[in-house]
């Protein structure tokens, strides 16, 4: 047998390969199946991921929550449950893939941030949407989390109405994106305008202005944000803050970064979309012992001042150097 340990190293110290006939090969006395039945068998959740993070966090009111999904990749698979076709924005379109809905905490650009709870995103097995999963993981991290930060973020795929009502309501201020057709209103006479309607003077670029959305009982600040190469952002507040400037509400929008550095770290450092077990319970423990693996990486990142990319580096650094030390296989003579 093996141990949720032991799968939680493989998937630590293993580069490329995450199956588990690559584990079995390289356990003694282990077979695939042994490590299928594993798979198969354990009934890990996200709470798990919880227990191990909670007394790392560095909460507060002036730490933010960051909402966010992600698809891992399976577009080769015809046989494994949970798989489903679903827009990923890696990939900028529909992908066959299963979907995770991530809720991180941060302490701030540039400071710590760690996955607080995920929810699989399996409408065909549990009914639930996305912004259900969102609503549920906001909801438990306030009451039953006791998490004390203040700001959410999240994109325009969970902005709508009810989700901003639902934040609101929790105490909660929220930073968002709105998509580039929905519509506001400046005042009653003016009616409802589209976005680019909005007369953009300089003032209203520095600092916003103040809109109502339809279905949303309370007002916002709307910021218009033009990227370098000319992309725009439109980007609204609940904050009560009414000197808030456009560069600030930026700011605090660009913590959501850190949701794609966890993306991308589960994916490329503990193989999250390359387990290939058909059934779902084994790709929900699979992607459980994931985030227990890249939560482990964090933690000794941390500790040596280095990247968690490079913590996983030293582990290949040192076979190389062993290797290069003493050869097991020299290079063929010509002599």
């Amino acid at each position: 047998m093996i141990t949720k340990q032991q799968y939680v190293e493989y998937l630590i110290c293993t580069i490329g390969n995450y199956t588990s006939s690559h584990l079995a090969e390289h356990l003694d006395d282990v077979s695939h199946d042994v490590v299928t039945d594993y798979l198969r068998s354990e009934h890990l959740t996200a709470r798990g991921l919880w227990d191990l993070v909670e007394r790392l966090l560095e909460d507060g009111p002036e730490a933010f929550m960051l909402v966010d999904d992600s698809v891992q990749d399976k577009r080769y698979s015809q046989f494994i449950e949970l798989v489903k076709l679903q827009y990923s924005g890696a990939e900028h379109g529909l992908v066959r893939g299963i979907g995770i809905v991530n809720l991180v905490h941060s302490a701030g650009c540039q400071r710590d941030f760690y996955p607080i709870d995920y929810r699989i995103y399996a409408p065909d097995q549990d009914g639930k949407t996305k912004n259900e999963h969102f609503s549920e993981m906001v909801i438990n991290a306030v009451y039953a989390k006791n998490i004390k930060a203040k700001r959410i973020l999240f994109d325009s795929w969970y902005a709508s109405a009810e989700n901003l009502k639902r934040v609101h309501r929790l105490g909660l201020i929220f930073f968002t994106t709105l998509k580039s057709n929905r519509m506001v209103s400046l005042s009653k006479a003016g009616g409802w305008i589209h976005l680019d309607q909005i007369d953009w003077t300089t003032e209203r670029l520095k600092n916003g202005v103040m809109v109502k959305l339809k279905e949303v009982p309370f007002k916002v600040q709307l910021f218009k944000v033009v990227a370098t190469d000319g992309d725009i952002d439109w980007v609204i507040t609940n904050c009560p803050d009414e000197t808030l400037t456009t560069r600030a509400a930026q700011e605090a929008s660009d913590v959501r970064w850190q949701l794609e550095e966890l993306h991308r770290g589960l994916k490329q450092l503990t193989g999250t979309a390359k387990c290939q077990c058909r059934k779902g319970r084994s790709q929900r423990n699979h992607i459980a012992c994931c985030y227990h693996a890249w939560l482990s990486l964090k933690v000794k990142a941390k500790a040596f001042g280095k990247t968690l990319y490079q913590t996983k580096g030293d582990l290949l650094s040192d076979y190389l150097r062993a290797e290069l030390a003493t050869p097991r296989i020299h290079a063929l003579s010509l002599v």
